[in-house]
């Protein structure tokens, strides 16, 4: 039996609807995903959480979807728990790649599998190739200072995207993602974007156009969007993901490319992803890690 632990996003809801079976679906209190959750933890409740797991037969667990380190109240941990505090606090120290690497060693040394989200739907992860516009030598180039900037973020465990335009890195992904990443530089009254509601949304502010350090106004127009999972990362939780609203958003702030590394971000809803970007004139480029 397969147990999805959904966090926020489009992912669960994608994922669900591709399974032949329902799973149990699962959810960390304080991040309710999309999809209607049939258990609701605590992290500080994580061992009875998992010993429930085990006597309903579950053997499998997916974690979909975005979750962030939540903080433990030490008076609400469960006698259950209480053995696992020790490696928790260890793993949450380390950042967002160690916290997952923690809590999956947490879950195999429990006795469960843990897949991911593209193993059991396979179709999530678009083949390798130019999937919309045009790729150019300056694309090219771009690109793989991309992959670049992504490795250096990942080793210190920052983010998994970046704006790179002429040979110049102009913005890296923070803890708010790469969709608010974009909208930065999105005008506020934008129709893809639905006006200044949504980018209030996204960034609590309407959108601005940034300035440079020499007070010049900075845009994004032109500017190749870059995604790549963190070097190291496991590969069964947290994969990067774009979807129609990356591609939107690529499209109203003026981006010429969306580049991803094949293999390793998951697309969801591709054939919309891929209209927008074609209609705009804006490339797709599903890269291979190393391709020039």
């Amino acid at each position: 039996m397969l147990a999805l632990i959904a966090g926020t996003g489009d992912l669960p809801p994608a994922l669900l609807a591709r399974l032949p079976e329902r799973p149990l679906v699962c959810a960390l209190q304080g991040f309710a995903p999309q999809i209607t959750p049939d258990i609701t933890f605590r992290l500080e409740h994580l061992g009875s959480f998992l010993a429930d797991l085990a006597a309903r037969g579950v053997t499998r667990i997916c974690m979909a979807g975005a979750v962030r380190r939540p903080a433990i109240d030490p008076a609400q941990i469960d006698a259950a728990t209480l053995p696992l505090v020790a490696g928790l606090q260890a793993a949450m120290a380390k950042g967002d790649d160690g916290t997952l690497r923690g809590v999956i060693a947490i879950l195999e040394n429990a006795g469960f599998a843990v897949v991911a989200a593209h193993e059991l739907a396979p179709d999530l992860l678009p083949a390798a190739g130019v999937l919309a516009g045009r790729l150019t030598p300056q694309l090219r180039l771009d690109a793989v200072l991309g992959e670049q900037t992504i490795a250096a973020m990942g080793a210190a465990d920052t983010g998994q995207a970046c704006l790179v335009r002429q040979g110049c890195v102009i913005m890296r992904e923070d803890q708010a993602g790469t969709d608010a990443m974009i909208a930065r530089f999105a005008p506020a009254d934008d129709p893809l974007w639905g006006g200044v509601d949504l980018v209030g949304d996204l960034l609590g502010t309407a959108a601005e156009w940034l300035s440079g350090a020499d007070g010049v106004p900075v845009d994004a127009r032109g500017a190749l969007l870059f995604k790549a999972p963190k070097p190291a990362q496991d590969r069964r939780a947290d994969l990067p993901v774009i979807g129609p609203e990356t591609a939107r958003g690529a499209v109203a702030a003026g981006l010429s490319a969306i580049v991803v590394e094949a293999g390793g971000v998951i697309v969801l809803d591709a054939p919309q992803v891929i209209a927008t970007l074609d209609r705009a004139g804006a490339c797709f480029w599903v890269r291979p890690k190393g391709g020039a």
